[in-house]
């Protein structure tokens, strides 16, 4: 994923809402979200080049998301980001333990940020920072950055998030969608600088993005009520934008979720 705005909120109806864009050069193979043929536990979609995945859960009640951590030079991985998705997810370790795992592994991948979380709580750990974090309840935004960075579209779809958890008692798939569909560009001043050059940061500041050869590629609601129903809403786009289908799942979350312990920090 290239932008995610969740709220966790283990005490109320709906302890986890998470919206995302994930952003991709068209050409690359993915599979949309579907269980995947050889392990029917794991729920996502599935990147064809390197095999793991931007956003897929687990029947176990196991959940992970990463994105990319924007920077320039680059500094080439061995592993796939992606496998950090569907590793957690085949594993058996806490989010702690696995998170502390990936730890002693980071400089074998590029930058990258990871969420992951069970009934345990909610963790996010990335190797631009190298600390664990449990996440606090409340509402959270991660895109190319660190969590909660004070980018401008991160402090958009993150107030947006708030209104509409805050003004709805139920919250609407097709309201949060048109939410992450907004392309309006961060104004020139309030542009980050990640070394990629201003004309691209200018592109890149938009919460949906679209050109004929990258862009957002597809739209993901997760929504958990407090009886550990989850549904998965995605929409799907072409290239330039162009709305193409669209897929609904629903399944049984096991146990009840609860915040997280206190953070475990590591020097990287």
């Amino acid at each position: 994923m290239c932008l995610i705005s969740l709220s966790w909120q283990p005490d109320a109806q709906y302890p986890l809402i998470l919206v995302a864009n994930r952003d991709e050069f068209y050409e690359r193979p993915a599979k949309t979200v579907h269980f995947w043929e050889d392990n029917p536990e794991i729920l996502g979609g599935r990147d064809m080049e390197a095999g793991g995945s931007w956003l897929a859960l687990s029947r176990r009640g196991r959940i992970a998301a990463v994105t990319n951590y924007r920077e320039l030079p680059i500094q080439p991985g061995t592993l796939s980001r992606g496998h950090l998705v569907s590793d957690f997810l085949s594993s058996d370790l806490s989010p702690k333990d696995y998170l502390s795992q990936i730890h002693s592994a980071a400089d074998q991948y590029s930058g990258f940020n990871l969420l992951v979380g069970d009934t345990s709580g909610l963790y996010y750990y990335s190797n631009r920072m190298g600390s664990i974090v449990s996440l606090k309840p409340g509402y959270h935004a991660l895109s190319n950055h660190l969590l909660n960075s004070p980018w401008p579209k991160l402090e958009k779809v993150r107030q947006g998030l708030t209104q509409h958890v805050e003004h709805h008692l139920k919250p609407e798939p097709e309201n949060l969608i048109a939410m992450m569909h907004d392309g309006s560009t961060a104004p020139d001043d309030q542009l980050p600088e990640t070394g990629v050059g201003q004309e691209r940061e200018k592109f890149l500041s938009s919460c949906f993005i679209a050109s004929d050869h990258y862009g957002t590629r597809n739209t993901s609601v997760l929504i958990l009520d407090r009886k550990g129903s989850l549904s998965w809403t995605e929409q799907m786009y072409q290239p330039g934008g162009e709305t193409g289908q669209k897929f609904q799942f629903s399944m049984k979350f096991p146990g009840q979720w609860h915040s997280s312990s206190k953070p475990v920090n590591h020097s990287k």
